[in-house]
């Protein structure tokens, strides 16, 4: 194949290793610089330019984006999209996870164990949202911060408040999370890699120093990670749409509680910790995948005029229970079933004879006409009991 790896620092270790990694497989590969490429909307298909040139073909490419560039780099990565060439990190799954709250906002909606997290603007805000995550002491991050870089722990309630208020006065949003004080300076950075971890290690913090990255002095060790803390590694990595993700989790005292999801992980941390070729798997993953370059599935489906995408609930009391998906009658009303989900499991493309269960969600193709009236209700919060009101009872007048 003929390979594109999009990055601004061609002697890094990641970028030299996955370079060679392709080379070594007999693939044509070149660095090329992010912000070199000029995106053309101009002719009749879309286009790029690099260095002033129309770019030649590429079967796939690997972005390396850099935090500073998420933008530009995003842009140029949906091009590439737009052009059907391959790319195991879509720009989407790329702005999800370079974002931290977007990135929990995301998680949490699929149920992905996380530290718990509040994000509050409003000075009166800040104090409750300190209370809500378990109190003080609390680690406060910035929303775009790598490396170890805008994490502060804050040991008292009072100097949380003072370092949030002077970081809202320079514009920057920041996270409250709560410590979890049972990791003790110690994280999991598993390297998933398509659907599996194909490598990982535990980080060590350096003596006091409550961050355990690699750039901030901390030490590595390989890690046999359990079936818990690999299906919450895979799972975030998905959920998030990418196929080359580090995820880093905290060891928490229940299991997993997934930290971060970072769309470019380092990988020379992680080949010294477990003497493994991380980058050979990254390439032949890439290699296997050319085929299928990803799309916007959303995008194409709904082109077609009255057709889209929605997601259906099987009630509790619903027909549909205990039917099977061939005598649901959804074929008959020009409805297809593209993945039935059922609680934590995923049935993708199910057959006709799949029995259908209470709490069962289908994600289907269809006409909007006939789906509208299958559409389940929003979910609403349980309504809380107020107190009895002073003046409970009219009055007789």
């Amino acid at each position: 194949m003929k390979l594109a790896i999009l990055s601004r620092a061609p002697h890094a270790y990641s970028t030299q290793r996955l370079r060679a990694a392709a080379q070594q497989r007999g693939h044509q590969v070149k660095v090329l610089n992010t912000l070199r490429f000029a995106i053309d909307l101009a002719g009749p298909e879309p286009d790029l330019q690099f260095r002033g040139r129309q770019l030649s073909d590429y079967d796939a490419i690997l972005p390396r984006i850099g935090n500073s560039i998420t933008y530009f780099g995003t842009a140029v990565v949906r091009q590439f999209e737009q052009m059907d060439v391959y790319t195991p990190n879509t720009a989407n799954g790329i702005s999800n996870a370079r974002d931290k709250l977007r990135a929990n906002q995301i998680l949490s909606r699929h149920n992905i164990a996380l530290p718990p997290t509040a994000f509050v603007r409003n000075r009166a805000d800040v104090r409750p949202a300190i209370e809500r995550v378990g109190g003080a002491p609390v680690v406060i991050k910035l929303l775009e911060g790598t490396q170890g870089i805008g994490v502060i722990l804050a040991p008292q309630v009072k100097v949380a408040e003072a370092i949030i208020e002077t970081l809202h006065s320079t514009k920057q949003n920041v996270l409250i999370q709560k410590f979890i004080a049972e990791s003790r300076g110690r994280d999991i950075r598993a390297l998933v890699v398509g659907d599996r971890v194909v490598a990982a290690m535990r980080r060590v913090a350096n003596g006091d120093e409550f961050r355990s990255n690699v750039h901030r002095g901390g030490t590595v060790e390989p890690v046999e990670l359990t079936p818990e803390y690999e299906q919450a590694a895979v799972r975030s990595a998905q959920i998030m749409g990418l196929k080359v993700a580090g995820v880093d989790m905290l060891e928490g005292e229940h299991g997993p509680l997934v930290m971060e999801v970072n769309s470019s992980p380092g990988l020379q941390g992680i080949e010294a910790a477990t003497n493994l070729d991380v980058a050979g798997a990254i390439i032949d993953y890439i290699a296997n995948q050319v085929a299928f370059p990803e799309i916007d599935v959303r995008q194409r489906l709904t082109v077609s005029t009255g057709y889209g995408v929605a997601e259906l609930l099987v009630h509790t009391n619903a027909d549909l229970v205990g039917k099977t998906l061939g005598e649901s009658g959804l074929w008959e009303r020009d409805i297809t079933v593209l993945t039935l989900h059922r609680g934590a499991n995923v049935i993708p493309n199910p057959r006709k004879g799949v029995l259908l269960e209470s709490g069962d969600r289908l994600l289907c193709f269809g006409k909007l006409e006939e789906m509208r009236s299958m559409i389940p209700e929003r979910r609403r919060r349980r309504a809380k009991v107020r107190k009895l009101p002073k003046q409970a009872m009219p009055t007789n007048e």
